[in-house]
């Protein structure tokens, strides 16, 4: 197989990029959600903290969870690939196979076992207030060998202990899914302000990822709940935009320390730039997003959301805007709305036009038409 891999220079910030789960790397407060979250299911008598290193196996990022070899998530636009054989692991899950692989190997004395896994995954996606491209995620599985298996009920049991803890009084639903690991998935989303917002998936491990790690899954059972440590901050604290998890304002700073409610420091306001560009057919918002993230490097941070308003195929353009655009046959022409704001700052027309032109150049495939100030 031939994948297209990330360069050395995106290696090298993913790898230097701070793991807000991790205390080794300093305090902050998604430290305390995972404390919660584990400390909510007292059923398991034995608890597995493990960590994966980013860079993980194709094997246990995809094939050894079950998903197919022609999988959409599989494909270049949504994972970093360092090489054929390696990726910057998409999820948390990736770390559950050589942590299942372990507990097979150590032949626990505990007949129910809680295995956490938390940490930095690194993923191709939409920029707005609520995605990134290095999300932070949680896995629980639990593990019983023997006696009652597992069941829907101990899984309704176990998201919502897990829930209340990390957000107490929220309303919560969940919704049928898939996952190649489980059976019986389900997407739990929570209510705010009047919207649904995606935190967690959850399901019944699957006996196949069991059996493939050494596991007998006629003697084990299991559940599996992933969650997204992001969001559910920002829900708990009421935080309104991702990038302020990583903000370097001391006083933004010392309120990721604790779970109490955020309080906004500044209201600084934003500045839009909307942009037609040509791009290859079937670019989506999250391909776009990323290709946006490469091109401005740490600048990227200053982008508060890129919406696709419009995608209009080459054969529906007028000749003349096909002639303006410079577009091919093959390729779709995207309105682009980009919103910037730096959390720090007031932007200036001319350092938001200056912006505007770099997003415009790592996104346009078409002839260079000059932008308007």
């Amino acid at each position: 197989m031939s994948v297209t891999t990330i360069t050395l220079d995106a290696l090298v910030d993913a790898l230097t990029l701070r793991d807000l789960t991790d205390p080794a790397q300093g305090p902050h407060a998604m430290q305390l959600l995972i404390d919660s979250a584990v400390a909510a299911l007292t059923d398991p008598t034995e608890i597995h903290l493990a960590r994966s290193a980013p860079v993980v196996p194709v094997e246990d990022n995809y094939d050894r969870l079950g998903y197919a070899a022609d999988a959409i998530a599989r494909d270049a636009r949504y994972t970093r690939y360092v090489s054929e054989v390696c990726v910057l692991r998409s999820h948390t899950s990736a770390g559950v196979p050589p942590a299942l692989r372990r507990l097979a190997a150590t032949k626990p004395d505990s007949d129910d076992v809680l295995v956490a896994l938390p940490g930095i995954c690194h993923r191709r996606d939409a920029i707005d207030r609520l995605h990134t491209g290095s999300p932070h995620q949680l896995d629980l599985w639990r593990l019983r060998r023997g006696g009652r298996r597992l069941d829907s009920v101990d899984l309704a049991r176990m998201v919502g202990d897990v829930m209340t803890a990390l957000l107490p009084g929220r309303t919560w639903q969940w919704t049928a899914t898939r996952h190649p690991y489980t059976h019986d998935g389900r997407q739990i989303d929570v209510v705010d302000d009047e919207q649904l917002v995606e935190v967690a998936e959850c399901g019944l491990a699957a006996p196949h990822v069991l059996t493939t790690a050494g596991l007998d899954a006629q003697q084990w059972s299991g559940l599996a709940l992933g969650i997204g440590l992001d969001r559910v901050l920002m829900l708990r604290k009421r935080i309104p935009d991702v990038r302020l998890l990583r903000s370097a304002d001391p006083r933004i700073t010392a309120q990721m320390l604790d779970l109490s409610p955020y309080q906004p420091v500044s209201d600084l306001p934003l500045t839009r730039r909307d942009l037609s560009v040509a791009v290859a057919a079937g670019a989506d918002a999250e391909t776009l997003g990323d290709r946006v993230r490469d091109a401005l490097g740490r600048d990227a941070e200053l982008v508060e959301e890129i919406t696709v308003l419009t995608i209009t195929p080459h054969d529906n353009l007028p000749a003349g805007a096909r002639e303006r655009l410079g577009i091919r046959p093959g390729q779709d022409n995207v309105l682009l709305r980009v919103v910037l704001r730096p959390m720090d700052r007031t932007m200036t027309a001319d350092d938001a036009n200056a912006l505007r032109d770099r997003i415009y150049d790592a996104l346009h495939e078409g002839r260079r038409a000059p932008l308007s100030a």
